[in-house]
């Protein structure tokens, strides 16, 4: 399917944005719409959603955010449109951290979360998003390179993986750093 768009933003409304690309607009429900400004260029990434009465597209600004929604939907009671706003009002960390301690009431302040569902995202995703984030080195790869020829186990590189937040590899290789000495 598609894998990302790149842009102008042509419109908002409150569940959409449109992007405008080669004269064609692309309808695409985000966790918050306002967040984007109307004539901006903005690369979205993309997750298509097919069932048989319907064929939509959720946007996201980054592949960490897809994953952790691809990662939502597979679990049982959970879908696009409960997944989605979750995004809106957490962060990528925070819903991970979340999961990984149990804990149920920050996951219940999302719409139409309740306990069961929370339950159940704690039940089929706990220990899992951690060790997919902190294992894979996808983007990092630099990063782990010169961390191990400085010397620091690839154990606790993995650690500090997804704590990084920086965009350029010079800047991620300095928070590492950081990250490791405490």
């Amino acid at each position: 399917m598609f894998s990302f768009i790149k842009g102008t933003i042509a419109e908002t409304e409150k569940n959409y944005i449109t992007i405008e690309n080669n004269g064609i607009g692309y309808q695409i429900f985000v966790a918050n719409p306002f967040s984007y400004q109307i004539g901006e260029e903005k690369q979205v990434f993309l997750y298509t959603y097919i069932k048989e009465d319907e064929f939509s597209l959720y946007g996201f600004n980054s592949m960490e955010e897809k994953e952790l929604f691809l990662r939502l939907i597979s679990v049982k009671g959970v879908g696009p449109k409960l997944a989605l706003p979750m995004f809106a009002l957490g962060s990528v960390k925070g819903i991970i951290d979340a999961i990984d301690r149990e804990n149920i009431l920050y996951l219940t302040k999302f719409p139409k979360v309740g306990e069961k569902v929370a339950r159940q995202i704690i039940l089929d995703l706990k220990g899992k998003l951690v060790k997919d984030e902190s294992t894979s080195s996808v983007g990092f790869e630099e990063v782990v390179e010169a961390l191990e020829s400085l010397g620091y186990k690839s154990a606790d590189i993995k650690r500090v993986l997804p704590k990084i937040t920086s965009e350029k590899v010079e800047d991620q290789i300095k928070e590492a750093l950081q990250l490791l000495l405490k």
